[in-house]
């Protein structure tokens, strides 16, 4: 998508520093944290939400998969939350499924 900014991310046309890059997804810091440590894991195959009929199932498995391997090195050994915002009433902001990893403290309930 042309317009999207996590594509521009993914491309290299915004310059953003990847904390993790593999075939399938890259993780980024969110520009705007919610929490001391507030990560975005991104699949690189762009679609909205998790009903779209190209969004692949083994690719979100894996990224979850990855994100608990990666939780260590990203100062999250003590918990963490994930969170996948779902369209406008769901607070989805860029119209690329992206996960949200948040922690590295007590988080509210």
């Amino acid at each position: 998508m042309k317009d999207c900014i996590f594509c521009k991310i993914r491309d290299g046309e915004i310059p953003s520093p990847k904390l993790y890059e593999d075939d399938e997804v890259f993780v980024i810091r969110d520009i705007n944290p919610r929490a001391k440590c507030h990560y975005l894991m991104i699949p690189k195959d762009h679609y909205a939400y998790l009903g779209d009929k190209n969004a692949n199932g083994e690719v979100l498995g894996r990224a979850l998969k990855k994100i608990a391997d990666l939780a260590p090195s990203l100062g999250l050994s003590n918990g963490y939350r994930v969170i996948i915002n779902q369209g406008a009433d769901g607070g989805q902001e860029v119209m690329h499924l992206h996960i949200h990893i948040l922690g590295g403290e007590k988080l509210p309930l």
